[in-house]
């Protein structure tokens, strides 16, 4: 059976959407892509879905973007991510610093 997957692409700064790619893979046999091509008669089946372009393959594509990792019981492993603001907050302290300077500077030039 077929399955359709979708692939991430570089984000574009042209575009305020996330470019991506459908992949249709594990498709039978040539004639069964041609169908599937068929049944969507003659719209642009990319541009109805807002993708890049839609890949029919009769091989099957892992994308490993795709792949969820898995903990030894099977359920899908969920990283959570801290940021450490010690060190941001240094750096913002150092720039208000600067700009004041800059401003009190330009103040009493006048």
């Amino acid at each position: 059976m077929p399955r359709i997957q979708i692939l991430e692409l570089p984000y574009d700064s042209k575009t305020d959407q996330q470019p991506f790619a459908v992949i249709v893979d594990q498709v039978e046999t040539a004639e069964a892509a041609d169908r599937l091509r068929e049944d969507f008669g003659d719209t642009n089946v990319a541009e109805a879905l807002g993708a890049r372009q839609v890949l029919v393959f009769q091989d099957t594509i892992d994308i490993p973007a795709n792949e969820v990792p898995l903990d030894p019981d099977g359920y899908p492993v969920r990283v959570h991510v801290e940021g450490d603001f010690a060190q941001f907050r240094d750096q913002l302290e150092e720039q208000v610093r600067s700009a004041q300077a800059r401003f009190t500077a330009a103040g009493s030039s006048l």
